[in-house]
């Protein structure tokens, strides 16, 4: 199954172009801030979240779209180049920056703390799978447009269909409008970041609890 997921999100992903708004990081780079390989960097990233795993997860947790310190240069949804050189994070891989230290997220820092002893359990995925920024800015973030949800409806319904996960969780609004879209039932809990960070944790941790999942990644 893991294969098959990875086939899935490569072949949706990894040819498309960005936009002028829009950053694809597995098929495009900026020559400013990314290193000239950064593309093969980003997709080894995702290969090994998604396939270096010995059982297939079970919660799907559904975000809304990578950040310009985040997924934009790891590959990862809401992971970042620091953790995934970090010698204690569950996952490793490579930086595509072309900054002296890897990039570091907010977000990614608090949903890891929290989320690392279900590492196992899980899979993360974003809404819109590419960055969005405003014009000619490329390390900003806006709200993806509903025309970018929709677009981007048939994978998320393929990585369901492919997970047959257990529960489904929406991280913010705009996921839980996808799912809503695509009939699929799901629970909502706040995205962490901008404040949500508590009340993040609690619906997590609900959760896990309502599925009796054991809280370690070893």
């Amino acid at each position: 199954m893991l294969a098959d997921l990875h086939q899935l999100i490569a072949s949706s992903l990894f040819e498309e172009a960005s936009s002028e708004d829009l950053f694809n990081p597995y098929s495009t780079i900026n020559a400013d801030l990314d290193l000239s390989n950064a593309c093969d960097i980003r997709q080894n990233n995702l290969k090994h979240y998604i396939c270096d795993r010995d059982t297939s997860p079970g919660v799907l947790l559904l975000a809304e779209a990578p950040g310009p310190w985040g997924c934009r240069f790891s590959g990862v949804p809401i992971t970042s180049e620091q953790q995934l050189l970090d010698p204690d994070f569950p996952l490793s891989g490579q930086q595509s920056s072309k900054e002296a230290s890897p990039h570091k997220e907010y977000s990614a820092s608090i949903y890891w703390r929290i989320l690392v002893p279900f590492y196992k359990h899980i899979f993360t995925w974003n809404t819109v799978p590419f960055h969005p920024h405003f014009i000619e800015k490329p390390l900003t973030i806006r709200t993806p447009r509903m025309s970018e949800i929709k677009r981007f409806l048939p994978l998320v319904a393929g990585i369901i269909n492919a997970m047959q996960p257990k529960a489904v969780i929406a991280v913010g609004r705009k996921a839980e409008k996808a799912l809503t879209l695509l009939e699929v039932e799901s629970i909502y809990v706040r995205h962490p970041s901008q404040g949500g960070a508590i009340l993040f944790e609690q619906g997590v941790r609900e959760v896990m609890a309502s599925l009796n999942l054991d809280a370690s990644h070893e």
